[in-house]
């Protein structure tokens, strides 16, 4: 197996993340859907505000003008400035995302049963970590998710980002 590059950064808690450029796959790199995010405080939360690469402004997730290519993203986030990269789904892509919260122990990387029996529907998925060590991503291709959250679950296809690690199970 071939080393890959990592970028590492720390999490508000201590825990390591870092980003693997290599191992997220160049078809979502292909795409101009790129932001970077930073941990950010809003009503005593902590929460994963997107940013433009380009910029250093506010992006929205449903302006593509915000909107950076992979490399333009990778490159901001580099700089230290950012706490990750984004891909921001949209009806002009062919991608869904399932977001799996809680469901992973950051130790041991064991998944809980009903989250591995979700991750286990999509063997042909990107599939990864989330930088919260804790979570797991799932992109595919296909059809359209119906946005939104149920418990631990969300699933979205149009107006949302995930943080993207490149840390790939």
């Amino acid at each position: 197996m071939q080393a890959t590059e990592t970028t590492t950064f720390f999490h508000e808690d201590g825990a390591v993340l870092e980003v693997i450029p290599e191992d997220i796959p160049a078809e979502l790199k292909s795409f101009g859907h790129w932001v970077v995010w930073r941990l950010e405080e809003r009503d005593r939360e902590l929460t994963k505000v997107p940013y433009n690469a380009k910029t250093g402004r506010y992006a929205s997730t449903a302006d593509s003008r915000t909107w950076s290519t992979f490399p333009k993203a990778l490159q901001a986030f580099q700089s230290g400035r950012w706490d990750g990269v984004g891909f921001v789904f949209s009806s002009g892509d062919p991608f869904f995302g399932i977001d799996l919260d809680d469901c992973r122990d950051p130790e041991s990387g064991e998944l809980e049963e009903w989250a591995q029996a979700i991750l286990s529907a999509f063997p042909n998925a990107y599939r990864e970590v989330s930088p919260s060590a804790r979570g797991i991503h799932i992109i595919a291709r296909g059809g359209k998710a119906p946005n939104g959250k149920r418990g631990r679950l969300e699933a979205y296809s149009e107006r949302r980002f995930f943080t993207i690690s490149g840390r790939v199970i």
